[in-house]
Order: C-alpha cells, then sequence, then structure tokens
C-alpha cells in the first residue's frame, strides 16, 4: 500500500531531510531526479529542439540537471532561467554550475521554434500565484500546447499547479507527461491539476520507502491495495443472512430506489428490503422480484421494521425529497447500531446543522454528497476539495464521499483517499443512486465504512470505463460481476465454494 501513498509538498520536503540526514547529499537527490527526468523523455520522445525553463528554486536545479544530460545526448537543448545564475542557492547552484551553456534571460519570444518544453520553473510547493514575464511565458506556452505546436512535459508538477491541492495559481502549461518523485502529491489527483498533468510517472531517486513510517502520511491514491484485505467474500459457509440485510427508504422518485437496490444487491447484500409507501410499493417492485417489498407509510412503521436487527445496514435519500418525512426517517435510520449511508436529500435535510447531525451518529455512517449538498451541510467550510472532506469528516464523525470526476473519501480519523478511474461517462443521472447503493451493499456485509466507501467509488469507476461511451446508470449493477470476477479476483472462487440458498 505505501505506492498509493499521497505526500504533501510538506511531508514531500520531510521525506527529502530524512534522505539528507541519513547521508545522502541532497545534489545526489538532484541529479538522479534529473536523470530520471531525462531518461523518461528520451524514452518517450525522439532528439527534437528543446527549451528548459528553470526557476529560482530546487525545481529548477532538476531542470539544469536534466538540459545538461539531454544535451549529451545529442539533442538540441536551450535553457532559460527566472532570475539570474548568481542568486542560485545551494544544491540548484551546484547543479548551475555544471551546465556549460547558454543561459537566456527568461522571455516568452524564446519558445518561437521550439518543439519540447521541459517545465521546471516551478514545483509543487508554489506558494503564490504567478506573475509578471513568468505569467506571460507560461500564457505563451500553453496557447501553443493548446494549437498543437508545442509538447510540455513537467518536471514534478506542472508549473503553476499547488501541489497540495491541484488548483492553478495564476497560470499553468498542460504537460503530456509530468515526472515526479517518490510519491504523488495530492495536486496530481485533484482537478485540474490532475488534467493538467498528463501521464503521471513516478521515480525512484533514493528515497527509501521506510522513511514513510516516520512520517506517517494517511492520504492516498484510491486503489484496490488499500480496501481489498476487507473486502467481503463469500465461502463454503455463506448464506443470505451472513451477507447482510440491507434496506432502502424508498421515495416518490422511484427510480433512484431502484437503481440503488439493484447496486446493492449485484454488489452481493444476501437480503435486500425497500420500505415505502403502499402506493408505491408495485412500483419498486414491478422489475425486482428479488426485493423483499415493506409497505411503510409512517416513521412508526419504519422503526417496527428497523427493529430486525438482522436488517443491518440502512440507506436512506435517493428519490425522497426535502421535507420533514424524509428527515425523520434519517433519524430514525441514525437511531441503532446499525450502519447508515444518507445521500441526496436525506444529507439536505440537516443543512447548516452539522451539529445535529453529528449528535445522531453512533454507528458507521456514510454520506455521499455532491458539491451543492455538501455546501449546504458544511457552509463555513473551505480550501481544497481534499481539505474540506477531512475537516467535514472529523465535524460530522462519519465517513465524506465528496464525489466529482476526483472524488475524495475522507475518515473521521483523518484518512483520504482521492480517487482517479472515473470515466466522463459518469457524468449522468442516476449515477450517484447506483453509488449509493454499492456503498450499502458492502456495507450490509460488514465491511468497515472508510473501505467500504472507497471500494464503492472505485468499483462504478471500473464498471463505468469498462462500458464506455454510452453508459446510463442502469449499465453499471450489470458490469459488477464482472469487476468482481476479473479486477477483483472473484473468478478464483470455485463453484463447490460458492454460496448456496438456506
Amino acid at each position: 500500500m505505501d505506492d498509493l501513498t499521497l505526500l504533501s509538498v510538506e511531508e514531500m520536503g520531510e521525506a527529502d531531510q530524512i534522505t539528507i540526514r541519513g547521508g545522502t547529499p541532497g545534489i545526489e537527490l538532484m541529479e538522479t531526479a534529473g536523470a530520471t527526468v531525462s531518461d523518461a523523455i528520451a524514452a518517450r520522445f525522439t532528439p527534437r529542439r528543446t527549451l528548459v525553463v528553470c526557476g529560482p528554486g530546487n525545481n529548477g536545479g532538476d531542470g539544469f540537471v536534466v538540459a545538461r544530460l539531454l544535451r549529451e545526448q545529442g539533442w538540441d537543448v536551450a535553457l532559460t532561467l527566472l532570475g539570474e545564475c548568481d542568486d542560485l542557492r545551494g544544491d540548484a547552484a551546484l547543479a548551475a554550475a555544471k551546465w556549460d551553456g547558454q543561459v537566456a534571460a527568461l522571455t516568452p519570444d524564446l519558445l518561437d521554434g521550439v518543439e519540447l518544453l521541459v517545465d521546471s520553473l516551478f514545483g509543487a510547493g508554489l506558494a503564490r500565484d504567478i506573475d509578471g514575464v513568468a505569467f506571460d511565458f507560461l500564457e505563451r506556452a500553453r496557447t501553443m500546447v493548446n494549437d498543437g505546436a508545442l509538447t510540455s512535459v513537467a518536471v514534478d508538477m506542472p508549473s503553476g499547479v499547488d501541489g497540495n491541492t491541484g488548483a492553478v495559481r495564476g497560470g499553468a502549461v498542460p504537460a503530456v507527461m509530468t515526472v515526479t518523485f517518490f510519491r504523488k502529491k495530492p495536486g496530481h489527483m485533484l482537478y485540474p491539476g490532475h488534467a493538467l498533468s498528463g501521464e503521471i510517472v513516478v521515480t525512484d531517486i533514493g528515497i527509501r520507502a521506510d522513511v514513510l513510517r516516520e512520517i506517517d502520511p494517511a492520504t492516498f491514491e484510491n486503489a484496490r491495495e488499500l480496501w481489498a484485505f476487507a473486502l467481503p467474500r463469500p465461502d463454503v459457509a455463506s448464506h443470505k443472512y451472513t451477507r447482510g440485510h440491507a434496506v432502502i427508504s424508498g421515495g416518490a422518485m422511484t427510480g433512484a430506489g431502484r437503481l440503488a437496490a439493484r447496486a446493492a444487491r449485484r454488489t452481493g447484500a444476501g437480503l435486500l428490503t425497500v420500505a415505502a409507501p403502499s402506493d408505491l410499493c408495485p412500483l419498486f417492485s414491478a422489475d425486482a422480484p428479488g426485493v423483499i417489498m415493506a409497505p411503510v407509510d409512517d416513521v412508526a412503521a419504519f422503526s417496527d421494521l428497523l427493529s430486525d436487527t438482522r436488517k443491518n445496514a440502512v440507506l436512506v435519500g435517493p428519490g425522497h425529497g426535502v421535507s420533514e418525512h424524509t428527515r425523520s426517517i434519517a433519524e430514525e435510520a441514525l437511531s441503532g447500531e446499525r450502519a447508515v449511508v444518507l445521500d441526496a436529500d436525506a444529507i439536505s435535510v440537516f443543512a447548516s446543522e452539522v451539529e445535529a447531525l453529528s449528535s445522531l451518529i453512533r454507528a458507521p455512517v456514510v454520506l455521499t454528497p455532491h458539491q451543492g449538498e455538501f455546501a449546504r451541510l458544511f457552509p463555513n467550510l473551505s480550501g481544497s476539495k481534499l481539505e474540506v472532506a477531512r475537516a467535514a469528516a472529523e465535524l460530522v464523525g462519519a465517513v465524506i464521499v465528496l464525489k466529482g470526476s476526483d472524488t475524495v473519501i475522507a475518515a473521521p480519523d483523518g484518512r483520504a483517499a482521492i480517487n482517479g478511474n472515473a470515466p466522463p461517462w459518469l457524468a449522468t443521472g442516476g449515477t450517484g443512486d447506483v453509488l449509493a447503493g454499492t456503498v450499502l451493499g458492502l456495507l450490509s456485509q460488514g465491511m468497515p465504512a472508510f473501505e467500504a466507501a472507497a471500494a464503492a467509488v472505485w468499483i462504478n469507476g471500473a464498471a463505468a470505463s469498462r462500458f464506455g461511451p454510452g453508459l446510463i446508470a442502469e449499465d453499471l449493477p450489470e458490469l459488477f460481476p464482472r469487476i468482481f470476477a476479473d479486477d477483483l479476483g472473484w473468478s478464483d472462487i470455485s463453484s463447490n465454494s460458492s454460496s448456496r440458498e438456506r
């Protein structure tokens, strides 16, 4: 799981310093970093007219190494520096001293006729918005890249992208490839930084993996290795009751609840009950004969249904509407020791009442808001997507799934994962309902809340990627069996050890 670790700018700096204190000179790390960048460039491109743009810090020092090594391989390389060589300090000055070519003052005109830009102007730790000649240079480069006249390779991070937040600080050039060192940073995964980074290549520059134990990071890239250990798998002793009994509170917009129900069942829930008003029950059961219908016309009836402790996970929200009834149903779901998923309107009914919601939580709870629902519940939180999701999880005492192309899953204990496998095909109505149902299905089988949420997000992304263009929400659950079998290793469960109904 170490390979999934995302290091903040500060944590990466700490990793560097631990390594240097351990006896590796900083210039050795810089030389190795520059060598891995030049190797990655040479492996992808044939020699061409190249401009390396260097900044005044260590990122610029890496650029001096890249320029020198590419020239030694016969490339036509020019180098430009923001500032003066005499102003460079430390390892950057040592790297610059080994460059025996011309150092041109930074100006946008240097891009004329250039085919490849090596962007080593600013690294991930950029502390302010870019302005002046650096901004003008990046704007010219960005225009050329967008016009197809220039290709950019970024060193560590596309200049102008904040390594912690993925935000653009003034301006940035889209890279076809970003070469970073030791571990990715959150800014490589969060948008718009993710879109600007292109292919992300992580290279080994001599920092030992065991420094992570000293740093103790808590942010990860969402992938199988993060949660596969907790994924429920049926065995010879399994039956429908051991695989959990999930409950969905069905609202007037029945399509949302039906999508969630399909997802929960395809995810492996042994039994699934939809609790809905009597007049809606036929709509929920029409296309799902395996769903148990429970006519529930008021909160008292819902409470009576949940008194059966075998019903161990509940979803409230999809298709409900923002109303006092929805809030009462959500409060009743939260009143026991069962796992709960709150989605859509069941989140909005607690708008600006974080303390009230938090006071109700006594068991594993997952909230799955999109940005609008999140803002209504947490109007006073600001910062990057990662920062606000983590703060919200701590405030409310629940796992937060802040949805989007870069969905963030955050736990109250500080752990967070950023998802990177969501294709654009997921941007269609109903996929959020499917996601909520997927979380429910995993929770009903006993999976811990953070791992269940992270797995559900990944599974939905994998299914959407497998389907491709034309995806609608109904398609996702039908692909789950292949994702479980092919991507998650369930195909090795033989027919002799499959679960059976009892």
